[in-house]
């Protein structure tokens, strides 16, 4: 089956014209998918198979497929995908055909990292503002821009038409920068603080908390050392846990 092109779309004839109702895990997958189109497309590729571009994308490939159905995308047989007209699609299901503006609302060690990341500009995004209560930070110059004062951020708003909120400041400070965000119309935030944000409805918040990534590798650090361990003959060996609790390898503590 070819490609099926919907009518009606903006940009090339034939683009996907209105946003489907793509399931969260979807949403999540796609922005590999577009990242491995990128750097197929980078290396002069036109075409690519399902099975190429899951591999590139590391998705098993019955799953890409069924995500990019969603998108009208089927694929030529024999051909695969075009590698331009699936990244159109991509981009425009993920709201990447107009630069958004991002606020960058605290520039510590991470916040500074942030600010000086290069790559932003080629996936979509502006970083248009960069902020902080420091008054030793106010006035400093990273990548071009100069960190102004976190109360500047209604004026910056306005003047910037600012779409996401990206909170870099200790866990402390991130409720009050969130309300901040939230009261200049800012409905979707990056949270990068070790803390959960309270949002009214209609904002949407991701967390990034690079610990608690660590902590589940250590889990499976954990895991791997304890399978290793088991005795050769086999059977359910028996760990004991905190508390005085037994289970079995193939049981997981659950803390409360």
């Amino acid at each position: 089956m070819s490609q099926h092109r919907h009518p009606g779309a903006p940009g090339r004839a034939g683009a996907v014209p209105a946003l489907p109702d793509l399931p969260e895990a979807t949403v999540a997958r796609l922005p590999e998918y577009l990242r491995a189109l990128h750097n197929l497309a980078d290396a002069g590729h036109e075409t690519v198979s399902s099975e190429g571009l899951s591999a590139a994308a590391g998705v098993n490939s019955a799953k890409l497929r069924k995500d990019l159905s969603h998108l009208g995308s089927y694929g030529t047989r024999g051909v695969g995908y075009d590698v331009a007209l699936l990244i159109e699609q991509i981009e425009y299901v993920l709201g990447l055909t107009q630069r958004r503006a991002v606020a960058l609302v605290g520039v510590g060690n991470l916040g500074h990292a942030l600010a000086g990341y290069d790559g932003f500009a080629s996936r979509g995004f502006r970083i248009a503002a960069l902020l902080d209560a420091d008054p030793s930070r106010v006035g400093e110059e990273i990548n071009g821009l100069v960190v102004r004062h976190v109360d500047e951020l209604p004026a910056i708003a306005a003047e910037e038409s600012i779409a996401i909120g990206v909170i870099a400041t200790p866990a402390a400070a991130a409720q009050q920068v969130a309300d901040q965000l939230v009261a200049v119309g800012v409905t979707s935030i990056l949270n990068f603080a070790p803390c959960v944000l309270s949002v009214p409805e209609g904002v949407d918040v991701r967390k990034v908390d690079l610990a608690i990534e660590l902590q589940i590798l250590s889990f499976h650090e954990h895991r791997k050392a304890s399978l290793t361990a088991l005795p050769a003959t086999g059977g359910s060996a028996l760990t004991a846990l905190p508390g005085g609790l037994a289970a079995t390898d193939t049981q997981e503590a659950i803390g409360t």
